[in-house]
């Protein structure tokens, strides 16, 4: 149950990346133990950059990846996939320099790795194991992890919108609730944004198809897949920037308005802190019942 894991078989997919606008081609790979998940640039004649949080490039309503020439935008909804689906290890092979947003949810790469299957190899997978809190607060934004036997993310968002004032949600994340209630909730954005992100070069391959987008008076394109999808989308994407830390992570996630700078700062800072966690070879159970968790607000105080 806890061997580490890869793709049973390669498979293949194409869409358009969220803001490039390119057409990309996208293949998943089976890889070795202890190799992790790298991205591979095929038009760059097979250059890789793995997925660590050592190699986090530019954040700009994506997440990216670079090592040395070798950049990757907008991995988080494929890497949230593969940590919630147990792989491990797995090659991402691409034609441009953005993974396709597909429908802007994960439900399109849940489906990638159930057709491709996984199966174990002879390695032992290593969770990282949250031993104390570790918090970062930026103005209101803010973040932090507690002890806990399991994964758990909690998270509330609020923007000054009519309608999106303050949406929050706890779960547990395991494989069946990562596919059923997080994986098919498609990023947003606001139609007032729009414009001023095309400006800026991003959101060109945007449109009604690859992402809920909210106006004045309602959301402009098809219903809602979740009366709670924005902040649904918000676990998701926080589930792929914290699985940069190469390992699984068991501990309670909290976190309140945060994004990618946030979340991938802070997956950052958990790995320098080494004396908050501990890798172990299977979830066990903690040894004393939990403390008390602290409400997100205190994160920084904790």
């Amino acid at each position: 149950m806890h061997a580490q894991r890869t793709l049973r078989r390669s498979i293949s997919c194409a869409g358009i990346g969220l803001h490039s606008g390119n057409k990309v081609t996208l293949s998943l790979k089976p890889a070795q133990a202890n190799s992790g998940i790298r991205f591979r640039r095929s038009d760059l004649g097979g250059l890789e950059v793995p997925a660590t949080v050592r190699h986090v490039g530019g954040i700009n309503h994506a997440t990216g990846l670079m090592r040395d020439a070798v950049t990757v935008d907008t991995v988080e909804h494929l890497l949230a996939a593969f940590v919630s689906l147990g792989v491990d290890n797995a090659i991402v092979e691409l034609n441009s320099p953005e993974v396709p947003i597909m429908d802007g949810s994960a439900a399109p790469f849940v489906y990638l790795i159930h057709e491709a299957g996984v199966k174990p190899l002879a390695a032992h997978r290593r969770y990282l194991k949250v031993l104390r809190p570790v918090s970062l607060s930026r103005g209101d934004k803010r973040i932090a992890l507690y002890p806990s036997d399991h994964l758990k993310v909690t998270y509330s968002i609020a923007f000054d919108h009519p309608l999106l004032r303050h949406q929050s949600r706890a779960i547990r994340i395991t494989e069946e609730s990562f596919v059923e209630e997080i994986a098919p909730a498609r990023t947003f954005g606001f139609l007032e944004d729009v414009e001023m992100m095309r400006q800026q070069g991003l959101a060109l391959g945007g449109s009604l198809e690859n992402a809920v987008v909210i106006g004045n008076t309602g959301v402009l394109n098809n219903a809602l897949r979740f009366e709670d999808e924005f902040v649904r989308h918000k676990i998701l994407d926080v589930i792929g920037d914290m699985a940069l830390v190469g390992h699984p992570i068991i501990g309670h996630l909290i976190a309140h308005r945060g994004g990618h700078a946030l979340h991938t700062a802070f997956a950052a800072q958990v790995l320098e802190d080494a004396e908050a966690w501990t890798l172990v070879e299977a979830p066990a159970p903690a040894a004393a019942p939990p403390p008390v968790m602290l409400p997100v607000k205190d994160a920084a105080r904790a």
